[in-house]
């Protein structure tokens, strides 16, 4: 998949980013003005490859700067949407449309998944890398079309085709069941600390949970009971599962030619 992005020869390349364009008018609705960006956009990190330069690429900058405006453009449309909700209502949608789970499914379900470049054999992180993918290529957009036109591709593209608010607004999130039937289905030992912290003398209970895989520790989490503290232990661990290698993960890189 890397060299069919990144050929040596000049011919190829420029066939291959033939097909690349098509797909992403064809598929996505979109026509790139600067095809390397979305190209960038599907490296996930284990797959990180040199250029010719001698730097290395991957979506993780892409990934971040789509997350902002993915959480920005969420957090408007449902704003719009929900005119008599209250702030905790709006922010809970938001989490839940924002959530990993929730943006893998929705780029498995728009095919982006087909195009992701990835080189890990870690089951756990390969519940999240399309929807990272996801947000590095919303980053892409951005970059190469601006603000509005990303806001119109996700609004008309995503949220109206494969959001359900009416659904969502009804599904309760447990990520401590999920986390626990990730570490058994993985065979991994799962753990939970909680203690419960010192605090003033009126006020409400504090807790603290530690969520451990195997030892290592994956998510801390606070709340006012065991159970909302365990719950965002849960959550926390879930965000970062893909930081949670397996034995002989790690691939070198590869040295490419990236020219125009």
């Amino acid at each position: 998949m890397i060299r069919f992005f990144f050929r040596t020869n000049k011919f190829e390349r420029n066939s291959a980013d033939v097909i690349f364009k098509r797909q992403l008018r064809t598929d996505f609705a979109l026509n790139p003005r600067t095809l390397e960006l979305y190209k960038i956009a599907l490296i996930h990190k284990s797959a990180t490859t040199a250029i010719s330069s001698g730097k290395k690429v991957n979506n993780e900058r892409l990934e971040y700067l789509g997350d902002s405006i993915i959480d920005s453009i969420v957090a408007e449309y449902l704003f719009i949407n929900f005119p008599n909700e209250d702030e905790g209502f709006l922010t809970k949608m938001r989490s839940r449309i924002v959530s990993r789970s929730s943006l893998n499914a929705i780029a498995q379900a728009i095919g982006l998944d087909k195009l992701v470049v990835t080189q890990t054999n870690n089951p756990l992180a390969q519940k999240h890398i399309y929807g990272d993918a996801l947000e590095a290529f919303v980053g892409a957009i951005y970059l190469d079309k601006g603000f509005k036109a990303t806001r119109k591709w996700i609004n008309t593209f995503i949220l109206c085709k494969h959001i359900d608010l009416h659904e969502l607004r009804q599904t309760e999130t447990d990520y401590k069941s999920r986390i626990i039937e990730l570490a058994q289905k993985n065979k991994l030992n799962i753990q939970f600390e909680c203690i419960e912290q010192p605090t003033p003398r009126g006020q409400n209970p504090s807790f603290e949970a530690k969520l451990s895989l195997n030892d290592r520790l994956l998510g801390t989490g606070y709340g006012t009971s065991k159970k909302e503290a365990e719950q965002n232990a849960a959550m926390v661990a879930l965000e970062r599962i893909d930081i949670f290698p397996l034995p002989n993960q790690q691939l070198k890189p590869e040295t490419i030619s990236w020219e125009n």
